[in-house]
């Protein structure tokens, strides 16, 4: 049994393309799908418009997490999560593991014929956290557990890309919020640097307002900021921007790197004039980069002058790992991101 997308029985989260709510778009990390079912079978039907990579789906059933691959591209597919399970009711997530690398048009949920579906037992969360970041802030390559704290060997590990374990995702449930996780790996702040969707390159400068953004996926549409206004926005970059050259470990004082703080508060200016009583956290992340950035980010951030424009480091920042965060660098940052907002007390959350 296919049950629609636009189910009443279906609670969703993340930022969603539903201009056609019986055929909506996921593109973005952590974008996810939520109910109750009875039956011993759940599958989801799809089409999968790909631009590189491997394209994996998750689920979350019953507290336990499957990966499945998505076999084709541009077509109707069923894709099976789980069979043979005992005919009771169950808990399910359906999530998107991975980034705008792939968009996901959702057909629907399929079940036992004459399964019945119900509304997640658990009520939506009223904490709402919105991360803008890049590759660490996806969970890119966190599943590579073999690989911590090292370089990432030179293969394709699209596969082990979960944002599920991103830092983010696991700081957000901690403190039992909603998270719309607007990252895209590869993206520095700033178009024409960085290494998404070369060799012109996409910055979250033309990302951050977006749904839809992959100009190799089909036509940019705009995000209405009304449908979700977070407690808490954390921003995740600056990393990136040291491609191809690392202006601000180079020149600190030069043309390019205080072109860069200006057009960084520019954007921490705009995301202001978007959420006028949220928290801004401004941070990057434990992977190795030079300390210039974060050098550049709290001078950014003590000339804006707001109370509610805070610099965040973590106690490796910048100095654990050469490759991608696998999952413990994950919880590390996450217990230390949580803590840290934990700190300003319930206030933040009204």
């Amino acid at each position: 049994m296919l049950i629609p997308p636009n189910h009443p029985a279906i609670r969703t989260m993340g930022r969603i393309d539903d201009a056609d709510p019986s055929r909506p778009i996921w593109v973005f990390p952590y974008t996810q799908a939520r109910f109750r079912c009875t039956g011993t079978s759940v599958g989801m039907r799809l089409v999968n418009r790909r631009d590189y990579g491997d394209s994996t789906i998750g689920a979350v059933i019953d507290g336990v997490q499957v990966r499945a691959r998505i076999p084709v591209d541009d077509e109707p597919v069923i894709v099976p999560f789980a069979d043979h399970l005992p005919d009771i009711e169950h808990d399910v997530i359906v999530f998107k593991r991975q980034d705008g690398e792939h968009h996901l048009e959702i057909l629907g949920f399929i079940v036992d014929d004459g399964a019945a579906v119900a509304s997640p037992s658990a009520p939506e969360p009223m904490r709402r956290i919105e991360v803008y970041g890049d590759s660490v802030s996806c969970g890119e390559r966190n599943e590579a557990l073999l690989y911590t704290g090292q370089a990432d060997p030179d293969v394709d590990l699209s596969p082990y890309s979960n944002a599920w374990f991103s830092y983010a995702a696991i700081a957000a449930r901690r403190l039992n919020a909603q998270l719309h996780d607007v990252a895209q790996g590869g993206a520095a702040l700033l178009d024409g640097i960085g290494w998404f969707n070369g060799p012109d390159y996409t910055g979250m400068e033309s990302i951050w307002d977006r749904i839809e953004y992959n100009p190799r996926l089909g036509a940019s549409r705009s995000w209405d900021f009304s449908r979700y206004t977070p407690h808490v926005v954390v921003v995740a970059l600056g990393q990136n921007d040291a491609h191809p050259t690392d202006f601000m470990a180079d020149d600190y004082d030069g043309e390019q790197a205080r072109h860069w703080r200006e057009r960084y508060g520019d954007f921490v200016h705009a995301l202001r004039g978007r959420y006028p009583d949220a928290l801004i956290v401004l941070a990057t992340t434990v992977l190795n980069h030079d300390a210039a950035w974060d050098r550049a980010i709290g001078e950014v951030c003590a000339g804006i002058a707001d109370p509610k424009v805070v610099h965040f480091l973590y106690t490796r920042n910048g100095s654990a790992t050469p490759g991608h965060p696998r999952v413990a660098e994950h919880r590390e940052m996450a217990d230390e991101l949580a803590t840290f907002l934990e700190g300003f007390g319930e206030r933040i959350w009204r």
